[in-house]
């Protein structure tokens, strides 16, 4: 009768598994880019905050209660975003000098029980110690129905009662552990059973208490995570009043804790006023009142900054700061996106109508350019170097593609034509690059704008190649 997660479905495929090799090599750098992302994400804790308010001077238990709140409100923000959250035990480097003094302490804990069992008479005082907190841990897995559970734990380890046949050399602590498997067996996610059926395997007392006590911990992560799974709905229900009266209460201490999201705010709105201001100049009518915003499409606009922000150089925003990291590898995304894009635009351009409409040409030349991209945003990656290979490759796929299907290869001027402007790419202000950028953003912003429908906008020319990545993104983004 568990009350945890199921187990994972570990069955997989076996068929492709040069393709998919390829996936996972490429899947654990992108995984190493994000990680680099979020170790190189400044912290909230910013020295360079603007005074825009008089400094308010507070009590450090205010400043306790201001910071219990706001880890609070990260931990719950975490749980509705991210659907995949789960809580994992620590793991300390293997040479530090905190999981050493761990070792050190652990083994004289257990070496200590060791011996206490080996005098004549057993001294039994710390195993009935460690009876007590594994009871405790058993009972606190219980839900309040779990009546009859609740009272054979209760009644199997009476601690009174074992400290009698102590006391009398009438302690059998095996029968104990036996019990104490038996009822883990009963409580534990199913993933777990692996893990309980190499206790019984295990006979000295010693050895098995410290297992006991390691699979426990599991088990206690595994409520946790379980947990988290169940109030996840009603969080998603409650998360957004919940911020915006966290955010309030921490204005209200701190008038000047949101300086950089009225800073962002007004960028984004007179960015918007900028562009209207052309347009009204160029109308048929004049006027001298300043032109009247909507606050959603200021809003929208803001978001869409958060894409282009310079994270080393920029504070970021209060308010989205606990997504600063989702926005830095939404960013990498798309800054690859841009460069596939262009990419994919010159070569389509080049091969004219003869390759149009092949999926799974289109599909093959992504992969390429993804796995020639990988590491884009790393400081000793070179753009120029990939981008010479990936014209070459892409220039090879091309003409066998057109061969393949009964058209004529690319002469060599057409080669070298296509080349030199896959390769400028690279440079910062392509027209290329720029149009695709130009695209995308219009894109985002018009999905923004259609707020909850269902349907996604129209995606622009020259995007085709790339629409399903992009819309990725966009459902992801909002």
């Amino acid at each position: 009768m568990s009350q945890d997660p199921g187990r994972p479905d570990t069955s997989e495929g076996t068929s492709g598994k040069s393709e998919d090799n390829q996936q996972d090599n490429l899947d654990n750098s992108e995984q190493s880019s994000r990680k680099k992302i979020r170790q190189n994400t400044p912290s909230p804790s910013r020295g360079n905050t603007p005074q825009a308010s008089p400094p308010q001077f507070v009590s450090v238990e205010e400043l306790m209660e201001t910071a219990k709140g706001v880890t609070n409100m990260v931990l719950a923000h975490e749980i509705v975003i991210n659907g995949g959250f789960q809580i994992k035990p620590a793991e300390l480097p293997e040479n530090s000098l905190e999981r050493r003094v761990r070792d050190i302490v652990h083994k004289a804990f257990w070496d200590c029980l060791e011996t206490q069992l080996k005098e004549d008479p057993p001294s039994y005082d710390h195993a009935i110690k460690l009876v007590g907190e594994i009871k405790e841990t058993l009972l606190s897995f219980l839900l309040p129905g779990h009546t009859r559970l609740r009272n054979q734990i209760t009644e199997a380890l009476d601690l009174e009662l074992i400290k009698q046949e102590a006391e009398n050399g009438a302690l059998d602590i095996s029968k104990l552990a036996e019990f104490i498997i038996g009822m883990m067996g009963t409580l534990c996610a199913p993933a777990r059973d692996e893990e309980i059926k190499k206790l019984k395997d295990i006979h000295e007392i010693v050895p098995l208490f410290r297992e006991i006590f390691s699979v426990l911990d599991l088990m206690k992560m595994d409520m946790a995570n379980f947990a988290v799974t169940s109030i996840r709905p009603h969080l998603m229900q409650q998360s957004v009043e919940y911020e915006r009266k966290k955010f309030q209460e921490l204005y209200e201490k701190q008038p000047n804790s949101l300086d950089f999201v009225t800073e962002w705010l007004q960028e984004a709105a007179d960015d918007l006023r900028s562009r209207m201001v052309p347009a009204i100049d160029h109308g048929a009518t004049s006027t001298s009142t300043a032109p009247v915003l909507c606050p959603v499409a200021v809003q929208n606009h803001a978001y869409l900054k958060l894409l282009k922000w310079d994270h080393l150089q920029k504070p970021f925003p209060e308010t989205v700061l606990m997504d600063q990291s989702r926005f830095q590898e939404m960013q990498l995304e798309l800054d690859q996106l841009i460069l596939t894009g262009a990419i994919l635009l010159v070569t389509f351009n080049a091969a004219g109508t003869a390759l149009s409409g092949l999926p799974a040409f289109t599909a093959n030349l992504k992969m390429v350019i993804r796995v020639l991209l990988t590491g884009l945003h790393l400081p000793s990656f070179n753009l120029s170097e990939a981008l010479a290979v990936i014209s070459e490759k892409i220039c090879a796929e091309v003409n066998s593609c057109l061969s393949q299907h009964g058209f004529t290869p690319f002469t060599l001027e057409k080669e070298t034509e296509l080349k030199g402007q896959i390769q400028a790419v690279a440079k910062p202000n392509n027209t290329v690059c720029k149009l695709i950028d130009s695209r995308i953003q219009s894109f985002l912003e018009s999905y923004l704008a259609s707020g909850h429908q269902k349907s996604l906008p129209a995606i622009p020319g020259g995007l085709g190649p790339i629409q399903k990545e992009l819309e990725e993104i966009a459902i992801n983004y909002r």
